[in-house]
């Protein structure tokens, strides 16, 4: 292939045209996105902070044709960019603004790879396509009895493929941990075009190192990840959820551990600071279910099982000092809108405008005092912090606003703060771009070495995702 430099991939060489031409052939020409206003979707970003310039947006439909498209695109020089639902807040799932080899970038949408087989209750498992949406493998788990155990507010959009990408977390960790837990077969493709992996869903299986775990998490820096083999749970049907007003982190860690111990039926709890539920309210149009100006914060707390839970909800919440106020609903209708002031902080926060956006976690005790670092942090610029996250796991959503110029330097100090106190500066978002270059303050020169050597291994040539988990970039 000819040499390409440029600095417009919308402006290809014959090189890039010749390959391009190749790649209609195999995807039909509607799946090669050239025209700039249909690539602008794929090229920002959810938050607007990251994007980049495609050459084209390539849409295979299955395994076979992701392979085909990987197999043309070895020994060319383009980076290879996999895109699922795009809801990433770190830039990982779009075209970089500078590649440093200054190759074109193409994304690969696995948002076609709709494989849904039946489920198989008796292991309690199902195959899925990389593009199949959190909502739809929850719809087909529902359809016969089961559930999943993942979930989060980009449910709707957000794909398994890049669930796994990112080793996804969410509400539900609590009971069930976080997507790579989930994983019981995988298959992909190399930058080779070689298919990898298996979905037989074999439990027991010791046969060297696992690729399922190895590919979680991995950003799509190693390979395309096409399908999985994921667990499903038994659907709890009976749930109780509540917003609970408390006077700060202590009675909020007091209330873990009251329904840690007394209750299998834990399902998420959650928190949320004042500022962040007057901003999702004022959003909503609505006024908070509870409000105390006495409350240091706000939790949402849901109890699911085969039976009721209701009474064990607000007997635990009623024997605790410290809580201040509480919304309690059983019925679908009423608990769809409490959870609402939970799932749509983001969409609040950034109908205000685009904030920084630091997804960390630290030992659960730690995170009063990481709140109040940040949120000095950002009045000292000027700016505001709006905080919210899950309980149990320590991790906390930091989104902060007006702070100009000063955000490196934010960033920096809150990140340097999280590693000091033995917490990582990525919980469920990824690592991508924009937390790149903070790494080596959670992984050593050995590990990172490690790290580099798996990727080495998988994608010799450096095409996958450039920039992703390089503390270099």
């Amino acid at each position: 292939m000819d040499t390409v430099d440029t600095s417009d991939a919308s402006a290809p060489s014959d090189g890039l045209d010749r390959l391009l031409s190749r790649l209609r052939q195999l995807l039909g020409t509607e799946h090669v996105i050239t025209d700039a206003d249909q690539r602008a979707g794929y090229e920002a970003d959810w938050t607007g902070r990251f994007r980049g310039t495609a050459a084209a947006i390539l849409r295979p439909a299955d395994t076979g044709e992701v392979a085909a498209v990987m197999r043309e695109c070895a020994g060319e020089r383009v980076a290879i960019i996999t895109q699922g639902g795009n809801t990433s807040l770190v830039g990982g799932s779009v075209p970089r603004p500078d590649d440093a080899h200054r190759r074109p970038q193409l994304v690969v949408s696995t948002r076609r790879l709709k494989r849904m087989d039946p489920i198989d209750t008796t292991a309690m498992q199902v195959t899925v396509g990389a593009g199949v949406t959190l909502t739809e493998w929850r719809d087909h788990a529902r359809a016969v009895g089961v559930d999943i155990p993942v979930d989060f507010a980009a449910r709707d959009s957000a794909t398994i493929g890049g669930a796994i990408a990112t080793n996804a977390g969410g509400s539900r960790v609590v009971r069930f941990a976080t997507m790579r837990r989930q994983v019981t077969g995988i298959e992909a493709v190399l930058p080779t075009g070689e298919v990898i992996g298996s979905l037989t869903g074999l439990v027991k299986q010791t046969a060297g190192v696992d690729l399922a775990g190895v590919l979680a998490g991995s950003e799509g820096t190693l390979a395309v990840i096409t399908a999985a083999r994921l667990a499903v749970v038994p659907w709890y049907r009976r749930v109780a959820t509540a917003m609970v007003a408390v006077d700060g982190f202590d009675s909020a860690l007091g209330l873990l551990e009251a329904f840690a111990s007394a209750s299998d039926d834990l399902d998420s709890i959650e928190f949320i600071a004042p500022e962040a539920l007057d901003v999702v309210a004022a959003h909503l149009g609505r006024s908070a279910p509870i409000h105390t100006t006495d409350a240091g914060l706000y939790l949402m707390v849901e109890l699911a099982g085969h039976h009721d839970p209701t009474d064990t909800l607000v007997s635990i919440l009623g024997a605790l000092d410290g809580v201040l106020a509480t919304a309690v609903a059983t019925d679908s209708a009423s608990r769809e809108q409490l959870l609402s002031y939970r799932d749509r902080i983001t969409e609040s926060i950034n109908a205000i405008a685009t904030p920084l956006k630091l997804d960390v976690a630290v030992a659960p005790d730690g995170l009063d005092g990481l709140i109040d670092l940040a949120r000095a942090a950002a009045r000292h610029h000027g700016g505001a912090l709006y905080a919210f996250g899950h309980l149990a796991e320590g991790n906390v959503h930091l989104n902060l606003l007006g702070l100009g110029d000063a955000t490196e330097r934010v960033t920096d100090e809150i990140l340097t703060a999280v590693a000091s106190a033995g917490g990582t500066i990525s919980a469920e978002h990824g690592i991508g771009i924009a937390k790149a270059r903070w790494l080596p303050l959670i992984r050593n020169t050995a590990e990172i070495d490690v790290l580099c050597g798996i990727r080495q291994a998988f994608d010799p040539d450096g095409v996958m995702n450039p920039g992703v988990l390089d503390p270099q970039h």
